[in-house]
């Protein structure tokens, strides 16, 4: 299974694709999505989507794992996150890709065992687990990575385990 993992932003998305294959987890590729400051926000959104789009595009994901808001200290960026967080979701349903969404903490215990695991432990156990040569730039690049393994967790196991029961069974027809 391909993942896309996006950490939204208006200035930033952080994207990283990974290969789910039998529990196992590969990176493929990752990056950031910029736009520049003092560009109207409706420009912004439109290259969001039209980078999005050209990821989709390129990497075929099957499914999409996103941040979901938590906004406890600033609230002045809540609503353009908010607006680029849904250009996202809009970009992976006219792309018919699934979508699931994630807390910060429900990405922290994924990965690191620990939902309040500081943003330093996150990027290690992302390196460490996709046996990275190097932790992933910018930061909000890892977020994503580690939001895909998040999803890669949930639900990765659950049908490797099902698609098993399901080879096994094959061979017990035989």
């Amino acid at each position: 299974m391909r993942i896309l993992g996006i950490d939204p932003g208006l200035a930033i998305v952080g994207w990283g694709v990974i290969e789910v294959v039998h529990g196992r987890f590969y990176p493929v590729a990752c990056g950031a999505v910029t736009t520049p400051a003092h560009t109207p926000v409706e420009e912004r959104l439109s290259m969001i989507y039209d980078d999005l789009s050209a990821l989709m595009d390129k990497y075929q994901p099957e499914e999409m794992a996103i941040e979901e808001l938590f906004f406890n200290h600033n609230q002045t960026t809540a609503i353009p996150v908010a607006e680029a967080r849904g250009v996202a979701l809009l970009c992976a349903k006219q792309h018919g890709v699934r979508v699931e969404e994630y807390t910060p903490m429900q990405v922290k215990q994924a990965v690191v065992g620990y939902g309040l695991a500081e943003k330093r432990q996150v990027i290690s156990m992302v390196t460490s687990l996709l046996k990275l040569p190097a932790p992933p730039k910018p930061d909000d690049t890892a977020d994503a990575l580690a939001i895909a393994l998040c999803h890669g967790q949930n639900v990765g196991s659950a049908r490797y385990m099902y698609e098993k029961k399901k080879e096994d069974m094959g061979r017990v027809g035989k």
